[in-house]
């Protein structure tokens, strides 16, 4: 896409481009993106730093109810990974703390096993 930016470059529209575009059409809005909350358990929270930035994920039966992300303050990006890691924890727990309950349990999850929370504190 930068390169359309470009003086002088010509995009043409062929039939595998249209096609494209209207799955992706109709992928946005046929699938629900976000879920209401049903009740007030089984709530999830992943999260997750990087030197960029704090993102999370607040889940309930395996449905995204939403998503969170800041870029990281200027004194943050002095902080060891474990103190990002533990903010990351509190921004989510600040933004939906009507949600969840005071009693909570906290597991680690690698980076592989938390995609999306690690997607979101990554992107700038």
């Amino acid at each position: 896409m930068t390169k359309l930016t470009q003086k002088k470059v010509k995009f043409e529209w062929d039939d595998k481009k249209e096609a494209t575009f209207q799955l992706l059409k109709q992928k946005l809005c046929s699938a629900p993106i976000l879920a209401l909350p049903e009740g007030s358990e089984d709530f999830i929270v992943y999260c997750d730093a990087s030197n960029k930035g704090l993102g999370a994920v607040l889940m309930q039966r395996e449905k995204v109810i939403s998503y969170a992300s800041r870029q990281l303050k200027i004194h943050e990006k002095n902080y060891m990974t474990h103190d990002l890691e533990l903010g990351a924890v509190v921004f989510a727990l600040k933004i939906w703390r009507h949600y969840l309950d005071y009693d909570c349990d906290i597991y680690y999850h690698p980076g592989k096993a938390n995609v999306v929370a690690d997607a979101l504190s990554r992107k700038e």
